[in-house]
């Protein structure tokens, strides 16, 4: 009786083994009868949704058994079917994450038990449509105006692909939309870090938020100075630096630190005009406040009046000296036109004038 329970005990077991072996095998043949539907473009969305879902409850069973779980062959196409799900599922955001976190779990055991690297095309094919799935969520939310999961989803994909430049500009510009400005620029600065094309301009909107939105100009010449020594030929952020340092009252550190720039570089008109700008920017300041002064209190206009000319005439050799370097600088030339236009000096405005309009047209 032994011998017969023995053997009757054996034969259950092989064919148990042999069942679950052929959940992996039907798995096997629902992947590439799914290749095959899922390339022609009639076949519905959720005809192909249904051969997934098939095809992947055959590895729900290959799985569960003892025998068949220690098939890498087990993991790797449920990791195929569940990332492959979470592409095409575009109707339902749970159902495709769902499927994203089964596929992302079967992909480590995948891996884990591919020891002879046999099931390794199947890996590299799940591992990329998992990063297209996250990529796809996030465009998809973003097109739907949920921001907030564009923005995380856009994230997530930057982690699975850390080298991903497109990921983080879309949610640094996700996190911009949400006025999640220190996400912003996380995310930006992380795309300026892997050296894209776009940093000069992503520097700009960074200092600019800095200063703009969360009033930070401590911050804002710390990511000045970096961008400089980024892009040292770049004179917009100096011209913003010494305007924050005259916002502030120092006007001598903005002179300076200027004047120590065109010493080092004497052809370079744009210091030049930086440093009248200096002068000139003070000057429309307290035009400013002329203008609020009642008419009646002439002294007190007319105190304010000599102490913006006093400011021209200190800018005015800058602008000038900016020409001699470059006779076409166009912001020497703009600011000339309107220091002679509000000091009605006709000869000298007629001048200027005519030097920008022969200037070539943008």
């Amino acid at each position: 009786m032994k011998r017969v329970f023995l053997s009757i005990f054996l034969a259950g077991a092989v064919s148990a083994a042999f069942a679950q072996k052929s959940e992996v095998s039907a798995a096997r043949n629902d992947w590439g009868l799914f290749q095959l539907t899922s390339s022609n473009a009639s076949t519905p969305l959720a005809k192909k949704l249904e051969a997934l879902a098939k095809g992947l409850a055959h590895t729900d069973k290959a799985i569960a058994d003892e025998k068949s779980k220690v098939m890498p062959e087990a993991w790797s196409y449920r990791a195929l079917f569940a990332s492959s799900a979470a592409i095409l599922d575009s109707v339902s955001t749970a159902n495709a994450d769902a499927n994203l976190k089964i596929a992302r779990e079967a992909l480590v055991e995948a891996k884990k038990l591919d020891t002879k690297g046999a099931e390794k095309d199947n890996i590299n094919l799940a591992e990329t449509n998992v990063i297209n799935a996250v990529r796809n969520g996030g465009v998809i939310a973003y097109n739907k105006k949920d921001y907030k999961t564009a923005y995380q989803k856009f994230v997530q994909a930057t982690e699975i692909n850390p080298q991903d430049t497109s990921m983080y500009l879309n949610a640094g510009i996700a996190a911009r939309t949400i006025e999640d400005y220190p996400g912003m620029i996380t995310q930006f600065k992380k795309v300026i870090a892997l050296n894209s094309p776009q940093s000069k301009d992503l520097y700009n909107e960074i200092i600019t938020t800095v200063l703009a939105k969360q009033k930070d100009t401590t911050a804002a010449l710390a990511l000045i100075k970096e961008a400089t020594a980024k892009f040292p030929d770049n004179t917009d952020w100096i011209k913003t630096e010494t305007q924050i340092y005259i916002d502030r009252g120092d006007a001598a550190k903005s002179e300076q630190m200027l004047v120590a720039l065109a010493t080092k570089e004497p052809n370079n008109a744009n210091y030049q005009v930086l440093l009248g700008n200096i002068y000139f920017s003070q000057a429309l300041k307290l035009q400013g406040e002329r203008n609020k002064i009642d008419q009646k209190k002439v002294k007190e206009f007319n105190e304010v009046t000599a102490k913006m000319n006093a400011l021209l005439d200190k800018s005015l050799p800058f602008y000038k000296k900016a020409l001699e370097i470059d006779s076409k600088n166009a912001g020497a030339l703009e600011t000339l036109k309107t220091i002679y236009a509000f000091r009605n000096d006709t000869k000298n405005y007629d001048e200027i004038k005519k030097r920008l309009d022969a200037l070539p047209k943008q």
